[in-house]
């Protein structure tokens, strides 16, 4: 199994399309193994966004993110991190495909809802950013087996 971190950020918050958005992943058969509304921090965006903070666009990325609340969560699931981004489509959500979670409702390159892990390396260091140990609850659902196949 692998985790990602998700954040519905906050246009997904102030447009109220976080459980439309969360149904989507369960639907698709990936696990919420941690989730947690919170207000992201100046601080936590440079830790975030570490590779983005010289770039003349991070202060209108840091205004974004810091506006609002957002929901974190970990999802848990076979290839987690790239089922997620496929789910997501492209980043600006006027190329998104249509069937996709940018494409169905978004159509700015920024304010595009979600944010996902891009890689086992990132997700691991993310979730660290947005979740204690304690606060991640692996399980399994009991309705694994009707999900994936044994060998898988």
């Amino acid at each position: 199994m692998e985790r990602t971190l998700i954040l519905l950020k906050p246009d997904c918050v102030q447009r109220r399309l976080c459980g439309t958005i969360l149904s989507r992943f369960e639907a698709k058969g990936l696990n919420i193994v941690a989730l947690k509304l919170l207000q992201v921090t100046p601080e936590l965006s440079k830790q975030h966004y570490a590779e983005h903070v010289a770039k003349p666009f991070y202060p209108g990325l840091e205004a974004f993110i810091t506006g609002a609340p957002v929901v974190a969560l970990v999802l848990e699931g076979l290839e987690a991190i790239r089922v997620v981004r496929d789910m997501l489509g492209a980043t600006n959500g006027l190329k998104a495909a249509a069937g996709t979670i940018r494409g169905d409702f978004s159509s700015s390159r920024q304010m595009n809802l979600v944010h996902a892990s891009d890689g086992p390396e990132a997700a691991a260091r993310e979730i660290a950013l947005y979740f204690q140990p304690s606060e991640i609850c692996a399980y399994q659902p009991c309705l694994t087996p009707w999900l994936k196949a044994d060998d898988e």
